[in-house]
């Protein structure tokens, strides 16, 4: 019932930009927390973004370079980065949380960096 789809991952050049989506399922309310994660090979999986309502907050390793926003019309989540370096190569994973819910994945998007 409950999905997140994210969408727009691919290769990239080093010092390139990509934008990814997820698409939910339902409505996403201003108190839900979406999120975008990551894990490249052998590692755990990291915080990238959040945005709570208009707040947003994010991982001091892609601060000033990635973007998290939503368009609540579309039910829809976006990363936007900039200026892409291969250590930021990764599955990149959407999430979503609600007061008394569980939180839900999406089934993450490659992202490639290349130098």
């Amino acid at each position: 019932q409950v999905q997140l789809v994210e969408s727009g991952g691919r290769l990239v050049q080093a010092g390139g930009s990509l934008r990814l989506s997820c698409a939910a399922s339902g409505s996403i309310f201003s108190t839900d927390v979406m999120g975008w994660y990551r894990q490249a090979p052998g590692k755990q999986r990291d915080l990238v973004a959040t945005i709570i309502g208009g707040m947003t907050n994010y991982a001091d390793s892609v601060k000033g370079r990635f973007t998290i926003s939503k368009d609540t019309a579309k039910n829809t989540v976006y990363l936007q980065m900039n200026s892409l370096k291969p250590e930021d190569t990764a599955v990149y994973f959407c999430n979503w949380r609600r007061s008394g819910w569980h939180e839900y994945w999406g089934q993450g998007t490659q992202v490639t960096v290349s130098s």
